[in-house]
């Protein structure tokens, strides 16, 4: 009797899960979000694939206060010994829970009181095999790079907004759905969260869940937004996912080309250009501006300008060299 009453405890538990590699800045505000769920985890299992920056000793540190947290210290989960470092941290750390539900969290990010019982709603009461969340920018330290960007990578500006993108930054599933697709895929570097979202929608669809979003902090400046947007393309160049993306944003580059190669003899094609870009820029919502709003509107401008050049070009370089950019956590580890 005493042993049913464990399983039946184990499988509604919800266990959450990170792979993290040089985020002492960020690390203690993840795991203070994560232990203050309405919805308690039965464990936090979060992998650090070896960091330099004081990271592990914060987690340690952490581990003497938070009774759930778990961390493991596991060096093959990093470039220089894995191909998909991120992807092996996250099936590291899922092989390590005990509950048949997984929640994925990514570091750069706090989660809402309410996250993960709304995330996991749906799989706890069996209607959902999957669940999506989404993520967000956080309104109240967010950069004019941070709200330039955020639309053209996926993150929405309000946590309220609309959402059916796959991030592994707000990410539920029953661990045997990640057995049968074969867990994380470890041969890529990014996009292991795109291919995993693939694999298990040929399976089954996901629950797209409200007020579920993981809020991200990623503080970026227009290089740094380049290089984030740079290394999303490509990946998908590698996997060769998205060729409508592709396309699109190569067509946007001639449509510039030919605008400025035909003004000579008439402004039609660049006023064409002008209009079009301008759509692409601000048909999304500028955000949480806060007294920035004509920063933010020339930041937004630009970068929608440089989208399709770095889309297209770096998409079409992971196609020909099936080489990944390392993030800086690698770079500086």
């Amino acid at each position: 009797m005493q042993q049913e009453s464990s399983d039946a405890v184990k499988s509604g538990s919800v266990s959450v899960i990170a792979t993290v590699l040089n985020e002492g800045a960020s690390i203690d505000r993840l795991v203070a979000s994560l232990m203050e769920q309405r919805l308690a985890p039965a464990e936090v299992v979060i992998v650090d694939g070896g960091s330099t920056d004081g990271t592990w000793e914060r987690l340690e540190n952490a581990k003497e206060r938070c009774s759930t947290l778990v961390a493991i210290r596991d060096e093959s989960c990093r470039l220089e010994h894995s191909p998909g470092p991120i992807a092996r941290g996250r099936n590291v750390a899922i092989a390590a829970t005990s509950s048949e539900v997984i929640a994925c969290v990514d570091a750069g990010c706090s989660y809402e009181p309410d996250w993960l019982e709304n995330l996991t709603t749906a799989i706890r009461s069996g209607e959902a095999e999957y669940a999506l969340g989404g993520s967000c920018i956080a309104a109240e330290d967010s950069t004019i790079w941070d709200l330039a960007a955020a639309p053209f990578l996926g993150v929405r500006l309000r946590a309220d907004a609309k959402t059916k993108s796959c991030t592994a930054r707000s990410m539920a599933f029953r661990k045997e759905l990640w057995k049968r697709v074969g867990g994380f895929p470890e041969d890529r570097f990014f996009g292991e969260d795109t291919m995993f979202d693939m694999r298990v929608r040929a399976i089954t669809a996901p629950a797209f869940v409200d007020r579920a979003k993981a809020v991200y902090r990623p503080h970026l400046t227009f290089r740094t937004a380049a290089r984030q947007l740079a290394s999303y393309a490509v990946s998908d160049g590698i996997s060769g996912v998205r060729p409508a993306r592709f396309l699109r944003n190569f067509g946007r580059c001639l449509l510039q080309v030919a605008a400025v190669l035909l003004l000579p003899r008439t402004a039609i094609p660049l006023l064409s250009a002008i209009a079009l870009e301008i759509y692409f820029a601000f048909h999304f919502e500028l955000g949480p501006a806060q007294g920035r709003v004509l920063r933010v509107i020339a930041a937004r401008l630009l970068y929608s300008v440089c989208v399709p050049w770095i889309v297209a070009w770096n998409q079409l370089k992971g196609a020909i060299t099936k080489a990944s950019v390392p993030n800086r956590q690698n770079l500086s580890s």
